[in-house]
């Protein structure tokens, strides 16, 4: 039997697509996953204020990727809706990492050997637990591979220079600050700058928040958190000595404001739940 003009083994068609892949993922920037002493942190450079690297998918599960923003979007996606139909069919706590993980890496794999062109992509799915030890990271690789994970994680860029620095200073157990910093270390090149906090996309699974366990850490609290002062909130400013013979104002029955004073809103910052 003649071999066809043009023919390329299987085994070749694989290992160009999967080069092509891996190409494509280096040259994005590197992304960190790792537990800390509350719950799992997720840490990005990104400039970008409009496309996330990092968002939420449903209760206590968290979605980070590298690649191509439009490959992994759709990803996204898929599994928002997948969480949401499985969470109302039968129970939110039916509705896990592992199952996610499982049907990513069905659409990848069918993605990498049926299609021409290969995703692009590499993702996280985490689910924050009770306990560390009900934690789940799951990496899955642009051809559907599932690797569980645990600790921590790189991918992207230099992703095994990364994990190398990111090893050095990890340890089990670490306050947020502090898994912060080693997350920073290692997305840092040696004798290079960090990324200021206005282009970090930094976010976290905390088992200590209820329900929705999944928030982005923005604004002060994440410039205070870089500072090293960890989740402390600012000292309060001491009030001012009454002026003696000063009338108190009137307080209106039924309600705590004071007359003449707007509303105000809980200390901190709000988080919407976007999705990104």
């Amino acid at each position: 039997m003649s071999i066809p003009f043009g023919y390329v083994s299987p085994e070749q068609q694989m290992r160009d697509k999967a080069d092509y892949a891996r190409k494509g993922i280096a040259r994005g920037r590197s992304v960190v996953v790792l537990q800390y002493e509350h719950g799992i942190l997720f840490v990005a450079p990104n400039p970008s204020r409009a496309l996330h690297k990092i968002s939420e998918i449903y209760d206590r599960i968290g979605f980070a990727a590298v690649g191509r923003y439009n490959e992994f979007e759709a990803l996204r996606l898929g599994g928002i809706r997948y969480a949401d139909i499985n969470g109302y069919n039968y129970a939110r706590d039916d509705v896990t990492a592992r199952g996610l993980a499982n049907l990513y890496a069905q659409n990848l794999g069918q993605i990498f050997t049926e299609s021409l062109k290969p995703f692009e992509v590499e993702i996280v799915v985490a689910e924050v637990g009770d306990s560390s030890d009900e934690d789940h990271i799951y990496r899955l690789t642009f051809d559907g591979s599932v690797f569980d994970e645990t600790g921590l994680v790189a991918m992207g860029g230099q992703a095994e220079a990364v994990a190398a620095r990111l090893k050095e200073r990890y340890r089990e157990g670490l306050p947020l600050a502090e898994a912060l910093e080693a997350a920073l270390f290692a997305l840092t090149e040696p004798g290079g700058e960090r990324s200021p906090a206005s282009q970090l996309e930094v976010a976290v699974l905390d088992r200590n928040r209820p329900h929705r366990k999944f928030q982005r850490l923005i604004g002060p609290k994440l410039e205070r958190l870089l500072a090293g002062q960890g989740e402390a909130a600012p000292a309060a400013e001491p009030e001012a000595p009454e002026a003696p013979g000063t009338p108190e104002a009137p307080v209106t029955p039924g309600t705590s404001e004071t007359p003449g004073l707007p509303p105000t809103a809980p200390e901190g910052d709000i988080d919407t739940g976007s999705n990104g």
